[in-house]
């Protein structure tokens, strides 16, 4: 699958999820239905038919009526299916609160990324997701370790979000003005204080890296001076995870902005990293941004939705926390139709006559993205929301930016 396919899908996964979470039943109405790929469709359904016999005891009217209602949803819908997907199905079906004490049938099919492992039928207020979300965790782990004399922290990069493990500050003196025998006691008492300090910290470093070692592409070392080499090669590591380094950096720092710091050095020479792809797209951005009139380089809504429509985007930077709908509304009264941008549903009057106006029409701005660059052979990269880069392109440019091919007006 192209990568930005892959893209897109995780996007759409996420933004799924997300809208599930946010959904909540009157009673136990909510139906959450995993199909593992090996499962039987006929045996899924016969489950379903007992379900549904059992469902008809419930005591409370509506909720008897709305649960038996989304299991002949469920079932209607599985005889479109020889069989199970590549990966599975998973169905959420169930009458969601909306406003005031109504409800509204749901439905939502998903097509995990990866395998579901087990079938699982539970009715509740709320959907069960937690399993699919396991399925977003990145894949993409890197081992961080900072270190000097003084101070030392342990940390992973998952994706482009560095978590810290420890930080631990040590007990080693830095200096002593004893001289004679006395030199030589305090001498051996700092460097076993200073061995004590670095078994320390390979226990931290061993103890968070073994139980995840198999997904962890390198591991980093950094520090200032040659600690960081002496640390390795007096072996405070374990075999397994000294094999996993893949290189040492000099940096200035040992705590959290160390490990960042080190991220940014190990990235420079490890161009597949998420995190220095990201940073460099971005930073591609801000580049031609401060070239004033002559830069390749446009944000906001309206603007780069004009440039996407005149094909004159080369790579759209869109950061996955979004959230932006393009509503459609049209007045039943006299026919007048409105677009606005928002995040949420709001109330329109008509601009003609004051009538409220109807929805008829909502779409995730990013889907319109996809739309137009596909017409247009713009290519779009989905930013992580929790890189600094991410944060960055969310705050300051609304979420989403563009690269051009060209200024239209200075086109020859």
């Amino acid at each position: 699958m192209p990568f930005d396919e892959m893209q897109r899908r995780r996007y759409e996964f996420k933004k799924a999820l997300k809208e599930l979470s946010e959904l909540k039943g009157r009673g136990t109405e909510l139906i959450s239905l995993y199909i593992p790929p090996d499962k039987q469709i006929s045996d899924v359904v016969q489950y379903l038919r007992e379900e549904y016999s059992t469902s008809s005891n419930i005591k409370s009217k509506s909720t008897r009526k709305n649960v038996l209602a989304a299991i002949e949803s469920i079932m209607s819908r599985l005889k479109y299916y020889r069989s199970p997907p590549r990966n599975g199905l998973v169905f959420f079906v169930g009458h969601v609160a909306t406003r005031g004490d109504q409800t509204e049938m749901y439905t939502k099919i998903i097509e995990p990324p990866e395998p579901i492992q087990t079938f699982m039928y539970k009715c509740d207020s709320l959907f069960h997701i937690e399993h699919l979300q396991s399925q977003l965790e990145e894949k993409e782990i890197y081992g961080l370790i900072v270190i000097d004399r003084k101070e030392a922290t342990v940390g992973i990069l998952s994706g482009t979000s560095i978590e810290v493990i420890s930080n631990k500050q040590s007990l080693v003196p830095s200096k002593h003005h004893q001289g004679g025998q006395s030199s030589r006691r305090f001498e051996r008492l700092i460097e076993i204080a200073a061995n004590e300090y670095f078994k320390k910290i390979g226990e931290i470093a061993n103890n968070a890296f073994m139980p995840i070692i198999g997904n962890i592409k390198a591991i980093f070392v950094g520090g200032p001076g040659s600690t960081k080499n002496f640390f390795l090669e007096k072996g405070y590591l374990s075999n397994e995870i000294k094999k996993k380094v893949k290189e040492t950096f000099d940096i200035g720092y040992t705590d959290e902005s160390g490990l960042r710091e080190l991220v940014m050095k190990a990235s420079e020479s490890m161009k597949d990293m998420k995190v220095a792809k990201e940073r460099d797209l971005v930073q591609r951005f801000l580049a031609e941004l401060r070239k004033s009139d002559s830069g390749l380089a446009t944000y906001g809504l309206m603007p780069l939705i004009s440039a996407l429509e005149n094909h004159t985007v080369d790579t759209l930077l869109v950061s996955e926390d979004l959230n932006l709908y393009r509503f459609t509304y049209r007045c039943s009264v006299c026919g007048n139709v409105e677009t606005r941008y928002s995040k949420k549903e709001e109330e329109v009057p008509c601009p003609r006559d004051g009538s409220q106006m109807n929805l008829v029409e909502k779409e995730d701005v990013v889907e319109l993205f996809y739309s137009l660059a596909e017409e247009g052979g713009a290519t779009i990269e989905i930013i992580s929301g929790d890189s600094e880069e991410g944060k960055l392109l969310q705050n300051a440019f609304g979420g989403a930016a563009a690269i051009l091919r060209y200024v239209p007006s200075q086109q020859a």
